[in-house]
């Protein structure tokens, strides 16, 4: 009997060792999802901006994993004197940018994919530079989840997408209006 109860301990320890090792390893995985109320944010990030430049955007990925729709409909950021939400689209040959005054809908079970080319965040009358390898806070609003606060990574001046993303080829990502 003296020697199972080690057993026993010495398997306890090392099962309590596993799980520790795994939520460690899994932290960074979490570490870009943000959620508010049924919605899972992830991917947000932004570009680096010129000195002198007075707009950035930013991108991120919605997912309602709810069974009622909810809208982005604007944000806020300390950098920006106004954050709206926008759409590029392609009209008559022409690339148009307008802001979206009624926001964007992401219907139950849906995902809304910001992104350059279509859907994104639009910072304006920026305090600074935007500057690769920054984390800027944004206050993303919700018609229902509310507001919550997200992180942008900040990426080079160029990038299609966030780092360690799937759009490599540089074309524009799969949800986006052109």
């Amino acid at each position: 009997m003296p020697r199972i109860k080690p057993r026993l301990m010495s398997i306890a320890c090392a099962a309590t060792c596993v799980f520790l090792m795994a939520d460690f390893l899994a932290a960074p995985l979490r570490a870009d999802e943000v959620k508010a109320g049924d919605l899972v944010i992830t991917q947000a990030w932004s570009r680096a901006t010129p000195g002198g430049a007075k707009v950035g955007g930013g991108y991120l990925t919605i997912e309602n994993k709810g069974s009622a729709p909810d809208r982005l409909i604007g944000g806020s950021a300390d950098i920006a004197g106004k954050v709206e939400v926008h759409e590029m689209a392609m009209n008559n040959g022409v690339m148009t940018m307008r802001p979206l005054d009624n926001g964007i809908t992401i219907e139950p079970g849906k995902t809304a994919k910001l992104a350059p080319g279509g859907y994104h965040l639009m910072m304006f009358d920026l305090k600074s530079p935007l500057k690769q390898g920054d984390k800027l806070p944004v206050t993303l609003e919700f018609e229902k989840a509310g507001k919550v606060t997200i992180s942008l990574d900040v990426q080079g001046v160029g990038a299609q997408a966030p780092a360690g993303g799937d759009n490599k080829d540089g074309k524009m990502p799969s949800g986006t209006k052109m």
